[in-house]
């Protein structure tokens, strides 16, 4: 398989970077596999970015993956947020937050010089982006340290345009995908397609390998993905139960009950189209809202409400990020949802 031999790893999967709910020790457990373990950067300072790439390099010497945002960063929008958190208002009252304690700061910055000054040392094998590519001049760096430059493509027109920027490896994430959208060239969810349907396009018009991902989790589920000509797979709800992943408590109970068949994208709790498992907070507001502030700024009111909910057992305002095929997850340890995931498989 291309995929095997571009990112030089012993079998096709690579683990869908998950911030929130893993760090290092899920890369490293599926890197030691024989897949691509993936660290995700975005949500991390650079201090901490720096302590996860070390706790990787001492425990193995297998390829691994650093995933980072790209969106473009815009001003906070203060009357956005007014109308929002009027919306909010009754939610604050009931757990007690005081909205002037909000602030006005994005949690998730993009990848730029400075995140490219902390991770040179290191040549990361891998680097995958969402939301596009960062600059030509970033791009051209990264690319100079002989990393291979993986990014998301939700359509085929985004696809085309990761090939002609220089992209090594385009990843069809279908819109069966949990978390985040990696859509960027356009912002209306009607050209998000399936999964299979994605893979198929982008087979038919790209040179470089394209890697499917959106509802994997089973070995019968990569088969129909290598049969529809993906040249490896990214999986990601198949690890959200294993013991190396830090999902929540709250989050593992959900992903166990039969609300796990429920998913659908939202973009309330951070402003951008994600897929998660459907709670009180998308009930009540809407799984799209138009008044829920841009990406990354709605994690602003949504972190404190999650957290105050989550202090009385409470998952009503928690992002439950989950892919639309993820019911019966193993549990176990990453290795063996490896082993089970290649199961029977020749390729």
């Amino acid at each position: 398989m291309r995929i095997t031999e571009r990112l030089g790893i012993e079998l096709p999967i690579i683990q869908a970077p998950m911030a929130g709910v893993q760090d290092a020790d899920l890369a490293i457990a599926v890197s030691n596999a024989g897949g691509l373990g993936s660290l995700p950067c975005g949500m991390l300072d650079v201090q901490a970015m720096v302590s996860q790439i070390e706790k990787i390099k001492a425990a193995t010497d297998k390829p691994y993956n650093l995933n980072f945002f790209c969106h473009e960063v815009v001003p906070f929008d203060d009357k956005k947020h007014q109308k929002w958190r009027e919306r909010l208002g009754g939610y604050f009252d009931e757990f007690g937050i005081d909205e002037a304690t909000l602030g006005n700061k994005a949690s998730r910055l993009p990848f730029d010089e400075n995140v490219a000054d902390a991770i040179a040392p290191f040549a990361p094998p891998v680097v995958s982006f969402h939301f596009g590519l960062p600059s030509e001049a970033l791009l051209t760096r990264v690319k100079g340290w002989g990393s291979v430059v993986m990014s998301s493509a939700t359509t085929l027109e985004e696809g085309i345009w990761l090939e002609e920027q220089g992209c090594d490896v385009v990843i069809a994430q279908g819109i069966e995908a949990g978390g985040h959208r990696g859509m960027f060239l356009s912002r209306d969810l009607n050209t998000q397609i399936g999964v299979k349907d994605l893979v198929h396009a982008l087979k038919q018009h790209l040179s470089i390998p394209v890697v499917a991902a959106g509802g994997i989790a089973n070995a019968s589920d990569i088969s129909q993905a290598f049969d529809l000509g993906a040249d490896g797979v990214q999986v990601g709800s198949a690890f959200l139960l294993c013991d190396e992943a830090k999902t929540s408590d709250l989050h593992r109970v959900a992903l166990q009950s039969s609300a796990v068949e429920s998913t659908a994208l939202t973009n309330i709790f951070s402003g951008r189209p994600a897929r998660g498992i459907v709670n009180k907070a998308m009930e009540e507001l809407g799984c799209i809202n138009d008044r829920a502030p841009v990406f990354p700024y709605a994690s602003i009111e949504m972190t404190p409400l999650r957290a105050a909910a989550e202090k009385q057992g409470l998952d009503a305002f928690t992002p439950l990020w989950c892919g639309a095929n993820a019911k019966n997850i193993q549990k176990g340890s990453a290795k063996s949802i490896v082993e089970s995931l290649m199961a029977g498989l020749s390729r």
